[in-house]
């Protein structure tokens, strides 16, 4: 099985991509968790999505289509997701209705320094999905408040209750993408 993990920020020290490297280690053998970073991405413009796209964006599409499930965390800018992965999932949505992201099962968690740990970003990343027809895991949200705390300077997550949460959930979401 193949996930495709998609950080909402592009910071190098985000807490958001340490959480999909972190989720990517409680994987089996039989599944790979694969990083892909936003950065190139441009702004979504409709005079460039036309049958031949920006190489970012085809990149972007090929490797969601590619993937089993999707795995995004986001972190939350001024109560909603970032433009970054706003963008992202723009161009990802078209042809709308019909885009890679449609029937897609996707797991949805957050990271922040905050003490409600980007939860709603969340809310307002669902009801983006939703719009794109992408199911979303139904499970308790992983919101990883006080994220700073929860990493090592290396980025290595060492809060065990973290750990064994993060595991718990991607069992769930592994199984789900599997079933689904």
């Amino acid at each position: 099985m193949k996930i495709l993990a998609i950080s909402g920020s592009i910071r190098k020290g985000s807490l958001n991509t340490q959480l999909l490297k972190a989720a990517a280690e409680c994987v089996d053998q039989g599944t790979s968790v694969e990083l892909f970073d936003l950065a190139d991405i441009p702004f979504y413009n409709g005079d460039l999505d036309g049958d031949t796209k920006p190489a970012a964006v085809q990149a972007l599409q090929e490797a969601i289509a590619n993937a089993d499930g999707l795995l995004i965390a986001t972190p939350e800018y001024n109560y909603s997701v970032p433009g970054v992965l706003k963008n992202a999932i723009d161009w990802a949505s078209r042809p709308a209705f019909n885009s890679v992201l449609r029937g897609k099962p996707t797991g949805v968690m957050s990271s922040s320094m905050s003490t409600i740990g980007g939860a709603r970003a969340q809310v307002h990343l669902r009801d983006i999905l939703l719009a794109t027809l992408t199911p979303v895991y139904l499970a308790p949200d992983f919101a990883l408040a006080s994220a700073h705390t929860a990493f090592d300077d290396d980025g290595q997550l060492v809060d065990e209750g973290t750990r064994k949460f993060l595991q718990k959930y991607m069992t769930g979401y592994i199984n789900w993408v599997a079933s689904h």
